[in-house]
C-alpha cells in the first residue's frame, strides 16, 4: 500500500525539510533536448484530478436515475466487473493491478458518497429532487469513457505516485483548486476518491 503523501508533507514541514517543487523548470541534456526523466518529473495531478471530479459529477446523474428507478446505490455485480476489467487493463499498461483496482474502488466509493447524499437530500426535500432521470445505460457509457481516460492518466502519473512527499504536494496543488467549485458533498467525495493516490 502506498504511503499517504499528505502525512509525509506534514512531516517535512515540521522537520523543515526541503522539497523540490513539482513544477520545476525542465533540465536539458547536452544536446539541448529535455530528458525523458525530467518530463516525467514535471508531471502533476491536475489532469487526473480533473477526470476524478468529472467522474464524481456523473454521480449526480447516477443518483437521479436511481431516484426514479428505485435501484439501490450498491451494485456489486457492476462494481466487480469494473475492478476485474481495470486489473486486466493495468497489466497490459504496465502499472500495478492491485493499486489500480484500489484506485478505482475509491472512485466507486466516491460516487456512492454523492449518490447517498443526494438521495437523502431529495428524500428530505422532495422539491429539490430532479423531475426526470437519465437512462442508466447512457450514464454508464460516460463512466466507461472516464475509466479509459483515468487508466491512461494513471500510466502518466505512475512514477509520481511513488515519489513520497512530492506526491503529496502535487496532489494538494491539484485537489485544493479543484475543490473550490464543489459543494460540501462533492468535496467529501473528492477526498474519498483521492485518498489512495499517494
Amino acid at each position: 500500500m502506498r504511503l499517504i503523501g499528505r502525512v509525509l508533507l506534514v512531516a517535512a514541514i515540521i522537520g523543515g525539510g526541503q522539497v523540490a517543487p513539482a513544477f520545476a523548470q525542465p533540465e536539458t541534456t547536452r544536446t539541448g533536448t529535455t530528458s525523458v526523466a525530467t518530463v516525467q518529473s514535471r508531471v502533476g495531478f491536475e489532469r487526473l484530478t480533473d477526470l476524478v471530479v468529472r467522474r464524481i459529477n456523473v454521480g449526480d446523474a447516477v443518483a437521479a436515475s436511481k431516484y426514479f428507478s428505485g435501484k439501490p446505490v450498491d451494485d456489486p455485480v457492476r462494481e466487480q466487473q469494473i475492478l476485474v476489467s481495470v486489473r486486466a487493463s493495468a497489466v497490459k499498461l504496465g502499472i500495478d493491478p492491485d493499486e489500480t483496482a484500489a484506485f478505482f474502488q475509491a472512485q466507486i466509493d466516491a460516487s456512492k458518497v454523492v449518490q447517498r447524499g443526494l438521495l437523502a437530500r431529495w428524500a428530505q426535500h422532495p422539491s429539490s429532487a430532479p423531475t426526470t432521470g437519465p437512462d442508466l445505460d447512457a450514464v454508464r457509457k460516460q463512466l466507461d469513457q472516464l475509466t479509459a481516460d483515468l487508466l491512461a492518466e494513471l500510466v502518466t502519473v505512475d512514477r509520481l505516485r511513488d515519489s513520497g512527499v512530492r506526491c503529496g504536494i502535487s496532489l494538494l496543488l491539484a485537489t485544493i483548486p479543484a475543490g473550490v467549485h464543489l459543494d460540501r458533498l462533492h468535496r467529501q467525495a473528492l477526498k474519498v476518491a483521492t485518498i489512495g493516490v499517494c
